[in-house]
């Protein structure tokens, strides 16, 4: 690191914890962050004030008015512009000696292979669950480990799916690909602004911890957030041996 940024990161690097070690380890990872609203932008704010080297950012949508009551990486002014340029533009502001790459598209399975293959990490801050199964799939065939975030309503949950370690479970045992869950869209149900930001910082924080491998993760636990009472809740989440996406072939 120079002069800059051993400055500019200085607040990491007085961190036992963390150092200058830990630091020069965000600076070479690079992370995939699928999804670039409500949850993505937080996450990815982070991600990059923090030093991740590379940010992937992938979504297909434009930026709407709607949007601006909680996604924060986006303007008033870049309303009806891809999400994801959009974004990239925000986060090089904050942070310009990182690399974003933004992608408007959406990813099928193929697509998501490729782009899991080149990350570190993987944080799904999507809205709908074909898309998280997908993500799921890619993560745990490549052995990358996945945040994934979800708010609704006042209403929030986060968790960490990591494959590299035997035993922890995936997604899909959370939530089986063959279960119909509804989807709800937060232009039906509303959401309260501030919880997407206090999830997708949550996802930024695990992150982080994966890329430099210290603390413990969420891995093997799911946390729910009453955002009306704030009021956390833990549950354990154990793998399901019959699992057809994670469970030994």
């Amino acid at each position: 690191m120079d002069d800059s940024q051993l400055l500019r990161y200085s607040r990491h690097i007085l961190l036992d914890e963390i150092g200058i070690e830990g630091q020069q380890k965000l600076l070479a990872a690079h992370a995939l962050v699928i999804g670039a609203g409500g949850l993505g932008s937080p996450a990815a704010l982070y991600l990059a004030s923090a030093g991740v080297g590379h940010i992937t950012l992938v979504d297909d949508d434009t930026v709407d008015l709607t949007n601006l009551q909680r996604q924060i990486a986006h303007t008033t002014a870049r309303v009806g512009q891809p999400k994801a340029d959009s974004a990239r533009v925000t986060l090089q502001q904050i942070n310009p000696g990182i690399v974003v790459s933004a992608l408007t598209e959406r990813a099928d399975d193929a697509r998501l292979a490729e782009l899991v293959a080149a990350a570190d990490v993987v944080l799904d801050c999507t809205d709908n669950f074909a898309t998280r199964h997908a993500v799921n799939r890619a993560c745990v065939a490549l052995g990358k480990p996945l945040v994934s975030g979800a708010v609704i309503r006042f209403d929030g949950q986060i968790s960490v799916f990591d494959p590299r370690a035997a035993g922890n479970p995936c997604y899909s045992c959370l939530f089986p690909q063959d279960q119909k869950f509804e989807d709800v869209a937060c232009s039906t149900m509303g959401v309260f602004a501030p919880l997407v930001g206090v999830v997708g910082a949550m996802q930024a924080a695990e992150a982080l911890k994966l890329l430099m491998g210290v603390g413990r993760s969420l891995a093997g636990r799911l946390l729910m957030l009453d955002g009306l009472n704030m009021e956390w809740t833990s549950i354990g989440v154990g793998r399901n041996d019959a699992c057809p996406v994670c469970a030994p072939k």
